[in-house]
């Protein structure tokens, strides 16, 4: 019986994704608390491990987003006390939050992702790292924070103003990448499997963290418009992924697809541990699609935990 397991929901923290995180924890609150599980929303501050250790739930539901909750540091804490938790665990966290880390463990298993640098912020306003366009993003974030897309006609300046906005300002080193022209497409995996292949596509601009929890912004396309070769290709790689990088529970792994170079042109930019469970998030959507709906969805993950 449900009403006999206590699960602490825990959220919000104090990342960028904050906000994301307090909306998805909301969401699957109130979704346990429908099939008649004991909850406890846990909006997670320094004292987080007083707090848990006062409410001794059953399982920990990790709807938190970004660091600390996504890069390993909350797993090993919950580890440390002994409670069971949703999602991936430790040392998977800490490989997958990081872009470097996670290229190291899948590239050489045959998994195609861009090639890329590390380089330091300082260096950008002397010279580009790679020829226009490419990509700069923060090695260990999520949601698309703080991803800049550097274009010759771009308003940065050649090279970079020091005065540009921009994640150079924020962060001392970034991931450079070349730009992959072409269409952004993600699969979730649950328990395992692959559920299906979603296509987003932004107004204008970018799939970034406005396009991502702004709801009109980005259509959805689910399942996607693509030749079904390439969808299983697709849904094969992020499985793949979620295997070699030891995911538990739901993972969600991004795309891009240049399709004018078929097979060749899909490339994996990264695997998410703690994908969003608010009303636009994309697991969600791909569970329904594949009939199982929010309330099954989370009930089968806290299943997971426990199991």
């Amino acid at each position: 019986m449900t009403d006999q397991i206590h699960v602490a929901v825990l959220m919000g923290g104090w990342s960028n994704e904050r906000p994301v995180s307090l909306m998805s924890g909301n969401g699957v609150a109130d979704a346990l608390e429908s099939q008649g599980y004991k909850v406890s929303r846990v909006d997670m501050d320094r004292n987080v491990a007083q707090v848990l250790a006062g409410l001794r739930p059953d399982v920990v539901f990790n709807a938190l987003h970004g660091v600390p909750g996504e890069d390993g540091s909350v797993q090993g804490m919950l580890d440390l006390m002994g409670i069971r938790y949703t999602h991936s665990g430790m040392v998977t966290s800490v490989i997958a939050i990081d872009k470097e880390l996670t290229k190291q463990r899948l590239v050489p298993a045959g998994i195609p992702m861009p090639k890329g640098t590390i380089v330091e912020s300082e260096s950008l306003y002397v010279a580009d790292p790679l020829p226009r366009p490419y990509v700069l993003k923060p090695v260990n974030e999520g949601s698309s924070v703080g991803v800049a897309i550097v274009k010759a006609d771009g308003n940065y300046g050649n090279p970079i103003a020091r005065e540009a906005k921009g994640p150079w300002q924020e962060f001392d080193t970034l991931l450079a990448e070349p730009f992959i022209k072409g269409r952004e497409l993600t699969v979730a995996v649950l328990g395992g499997k692959s559920l299906c292949v979603t296509e987003l596509k932004p107004k204008s601009g970018f799939y970034d963290f406005d396009a991502k929890y702004t709801d009109g912004l980005t259509e959805h396309v689910c399942p996607a418009d693509i030749p079904q070769d390439i969808a299983d290709y697709m849904m094969e790689l992020a499985q793949r992924a979620h295997e070699l990088l030891g995911c538990k529970g739901a993972s969600r792994t991004d795309f891009r697809w240049d399709d004018e170079l078929g097979r060749d042109g899909v490339f994996v930019l990264e695997t998410n541990t703690q994908p969003g469970m608010t009303p636009l998030s994309l697991v969600p959507e791909q569970a329904r699609q594949m009939g199982i709906s929010y309330e099954q969805l989370v009930d089968l993950l806290v299943k997971e935990a426990l199991a």
